[in-house]
């Protein structure tokens, strides 16, 4: 893809254009509206079993389009195998119950997008050094919930907001607590208990129309 993938702009070199709120915001329901279609929409449902940055391309107008379906697995077909043994490359976006044997499903990729929306926001890998021993970049981001979102976020992706009035400022800190709040509810360790995709475009939408509507 002519832009790179996700990863290429979370991680450019210093003195690099970065992403902002605003493109985010636009890649991450781009990319929830691509697994709502693969999970909801598709006949047999699709698995895609191995999301991450490095999977998420950008075209010429930055749009996110999701790649790599070398794991992918269709659900309800008599050619389905259980395939969670072949998540070894996706360490960290890997949704726990797969280190349990069990098959892949589309909660599995909701975890990982939960993940992925997580590091986006805070440009926290979740296999950072700092997250060992119980403690996870799910239980960094929720426990800056509701208050202290402002500490967790990466601040490179709000230069655009620079000098907002203090109302301004307020919406969008509500909306990056919203953002953080999908993610959080994406990556629980109960697959029955994470967010269901199409509720994730609802509200990635819903902060998409917040976002224009703020003076810059």
């Amino acid at each position: 893809m002519p832009k790179g993938s996700l990863h290429d702009w979370l991680y450019a070199s210093e003195g690099t254009s970065r992403l902002n709120y605003i493109q985010i915001t636009n890649i991450l329901a781009d990319v929830a509206s691509a697994l709502d279609y693969l999970h909801n929409h598709c006949v047999p449902i699709v698995v895609h079993g191995d999301l991450k940055p490095s999977n998420i391309l950008l075209d010429d107008e930055m749009v996110a389009h999701v790649g790599d379906f070398g794991l992918a697995r269709f659900l309800g077909t008599t050619s389905y195998q259980n395939s969670s043994t072949g998540i070894r490359g996706t360490i960290g976006y890997a949704a726990p119950e797969y280190g349990l044997g069990s098959d892949m499903t589309t909660n599995g990729d909701v975890y990982s997008f939960g993940m992925l929306l997580l590091e986006v926001m805070t440009r926290k890998k979740p296999t950072d050094d700092v997250f060992n021993e119980g403690y996870s970049l799910h239980k960094f981001a929720s426990m800056a919930l509701p208050d202290h979102v402002m500490d967790v976020i990466d601040l490179n992706i709000l230069n655009i907001y620079q000098g907002v009035c203090e109302a301004d400022a307020q919406k969008i800190e509500e909306c990056l607590a919203s953002t953080i709040k999908i993610g959080v509810s994406c990556s629980v360790d109960s697959p029955s208990l994470r967010m269901n995709m199409e509720k994730v475009v609802h509200e990635l939408h819903r902060i998409q129309n917040t976002l224009p509507n703020i003076e810059v």
